[in-house]
């Protein structure tokens, strides 16, 4: 595990907290500050909001920096069926697939792109079919066409 990584409980889910793979999208603290505070230490609270309201914006998150999993009882059984995170799906009239995605652009952020989409290289190939991800607007990503959150570092701001 890495060092910095941070798991925190409420008892009935753990949100796990990977600092490495958070591009600073804000996502969670605009949601829900009561929880994820970066001004506070611990900065998230699990006692501020239900666990439903945590899912939801731990869902929201652009990159998995942020991911939850329910707890089980004294006895070894899953409070709720064990869950890994998951992203809504954005119901639309799209004939292909009946899902489509969303595009979101982050102020002074990466393009956060939500529901069902795939990417392809420039011959059309499939690289990756995905539910979530986060483009780089700043054009300094070591991990292009990907937002790694460089654009924190270099104070890069949208115009």
């Amino acid at each position: 595990m890495e060092e910095n990584n941070r798991d925190y409980t409420n008892g009935e889910i753990t949100v796990y907290w990977r600092p490495k793979e958070c591009i600073h999208a804000t996502t969670c603290f605009r949601e829900l500050r009561s929880v994820f505070n970066p001004g506070k230490r611990p900065w998230v609270n699990m006692s501020a909001a239900t666990t439903e309201e945590i899912i939801r914006v731990v869902d929201l998150c652009p990159t998995n920096a942020l991911t939850y999993k329910w707890n089980k009882d004294i006895d070894g059984a899953a409070v709720k069926p064990n869950q890994q995170k998951t992203t809504e799906t954005i119901k639309t009239d799209n004939t292909d697939s009946g899902n489509a995605a969303e595009l979101r652009v982050m102020p002074n952020g990466p393009l956060v792109v939500k529901g069902e989409f795939k990417i392809l290289d420039e011959q059309g190939n499939e690289i990756k079919k995905m539910r979530i991800a986060s483009f780089c607007r700043c054009g300094q990503s070591n991990n292009m066409p990907f937002c790694d959150g460089m654009h924190r570092k270099i104070g890069w701001v949208s115009r």
